[in-house]
């Protein structure tokens, strides 16, 4: 018997306070691996080591391809939070969803604006046996509740520093 069950739809009960109320944080560290390079040949591990998995430069990049990328694991990061909210809408509106599927593609390119880089993602939403009306409304609800799709849109708040000490 499994232990595994969806949260309660009341995880989408507004939240009414006046400050950030953080609620879990996942951490991964990236080390370069055997080139030094963490795109290239990183080892990521999740503090709780529930994740580890090697990085690999894609073929379409120069790379031998072969393992995960940061565009895979963000595209799964953000599908997984999408499938799981709309899930939470569904349930809470009564909707009852037949193997429903989220598809998130991340791109990586080159930005004519600054010369640089940037990412895009585009999200399929499959719902097969719902109303089209009914499946486009739910995804558009989607879109509001999921905090991937809010990152996406808005931006998101983040710091990046430099810490004095060597890795533990």
């Amino acid at each position: 018997m499994s232990d595994l069950k969806p949260p309660s739809p009341a995880v989408l009960d507004k939240y009414r306070g006046d400050e950030v109320r953080p609620l879990y944080t996942g951490r991964v560290r990236v080390s370069g691996g055997e080139t030094g390079h963490g795109r290239a040949s990183g080892v990521v591990v999740s503090d709780d080591g529930a994740l580890s998995l090697d990085l690999r430069l894609p073929s379409s990049l120069g790379g031998p391809g072969g393992g995960s990328n940061p565009e895979q694991l963000l595209a799964a990061g953000y599908a997984a939070c999408f499938h799981g909210a709309m899930n939470l809408l569904a349930s809470r509106a009564g909707l009852v969803l037949v193997d429903p599927c989220i598809e998130v593609a991340v791109t990586f390119s080159r930005d004519p604006i600054d010369g640089l880089y940037l990412l895009s993602a585009e999200v399929e939403a499959y719902l097969p046996g719902l109303e089209p009306g009914v499946a486009a409304e739910l995804v558009r609800n989607t879109e509001r509740v999921c905090p991937y799709a809010k990152m996406f849109r808005n931006g998101i708040t983040h710091v990046v520093s430099v810490v004095p000490t060597a890795a533990p």
